[in-house]
């Protein structure tokens, strides 16, 4: 039997679709009509079941349900069972996961139990003329793009990079087919156990999901010096970012830290303030849509992918931004 169709492994956060399962219903949308094939998704977790028509309604034809409850926190054995179990059993042809922390753990374990080619932190995904999958994605630290294409192992694989394609548009008029998936986990057979969740305290904006970021680094000096980019961030409606440097020296806690060993944020605006521009650190900046560095390094690194560049002391650009956008916005 050939393989045939598309797969997205949705993500569900706190009780809603996360906005990445709607931007790989979007991107999986397009693929599918491309091929003349069908969108499938797949919710696991106890509260997937009312998603379904959801999910139907952001592009998907049919709706794979798994809620039992072990599933109702993230578990490798059992998402990675329940997914492969699906899959061997539909055939798709290609199967797409958001490039999270629930996508990065899934993706090549699933990919392991089923084989096929598996492209990780893709910005944009396509289909060639032989309506292979194309998968672009960052190399060499960001500064290349390489285009991968599995030329015959099923199914197709990739993860997408959040904020990298444009969500699904909402058509609640849409039909397609909610399905049960049968069958119950052994947990005898699940060698994770999750102990604790603890929930991470965020005031204001959470820094995956800003549209702007206001990001500091080893140039900034200071824990207290942080103050100026948290009223920046604040004044925009955005959140405050970090290099590893910075977070190393205990200025920003390490959850604020952006980069390939850290987060990967996509904001329509990144501010990069008193930072050099580390392949590291690009890496995990380079999506956004513009990138302002400020830096008094004229040969920063950071000027090579910024958009636009300040060469100037942050502590004298930063007030005058703040207050311009002040009195912007408030006109």
């Amino acid at each position: 039997m050939d393989n045939k169709g598309v797969l997205v492994c949705g993500e569900i956060v706190e009780g809603k679709l996360a906005p990445i399962t709607i931007e790989l219903l979007g991107v999986g949308r397009k693929l599918a009509d491309e091929l003349g094939e069908d969108l499938s998704a797949l919710l696991m977790g106890g509260k997937a079941g009312g998603l379904g028509q959801e999910a139907i309604a952001y592009g998907a034809d049919k709706v794979y349900i798994a809620e039992d409850s072990l599933l109702d926190s993230y578990n490798s054995d059992a998402y990675t069972q329940m997914a492969a179990d699906l899959c061997q059993k539909e055939l798709p042809s290609i199967v797409l996961l958001g490039h999270t922390d629930i996508g990065c753990d899934l993706a090549p374990r699933l990919n392991g139990r089923l084989g096929g080619g598996l492209a990780m932190d893709c910005l944009e995904l396509s289909l060639d003329s032989a309506k292979m999958l194309v998968s672009t994605r960052p190399v060499f630290g960001g500064n290349a793009h390489a285009t991968m294409v599995s030329k015959t192992a099923r199914p197709q694989m990739a993860t997408l990079r959040p904020k990298t394609v444009p969500p699904a548009k909402r058509d609640d008029s849409r039909k397609g087919e909610v399905i049960p998936v049968e069958g119950k986990l052994d947990p005898a057979a699940l060698k994770v156990k999750v102990v604790e969740r603890i929930k991470e305290e965020v005031e204001g904006v959470k820094l995956e999901d800003a549209e702007v970021v206001v990001s500091g680094g080893r140039g900034i000096g200071s824990a207290q010096s942080f103050e100026m980019l948290r009223e920046l961030a604040s004044v925009l409606g955005g959140a405050v970012g970090a290099t590893r440097p910075a977070c190393d020296e205990g200025w920003a806690p390490m959850t604020l830290q952006i980069g390939q060993t850290g987060k990967v944020v996509s904001p329509k605006l990144y501010i990069a303030v008193g930072l050099s521009g580390a392949i590291q650190h690009i890496g995990g900046c380079l999506g956004s849509k513009y990138i302002v560095a400020i830096n008094n390094d004229k040969e920063a690194n950071i000027f090579n992918v910024a958009h636009f560049g300040i060469v100037a002391d942050y502590k004298e650009v930063l007030p005058a931004l703040t207050a311009k956008f002040k009195e912007l916005l408030s006109a």
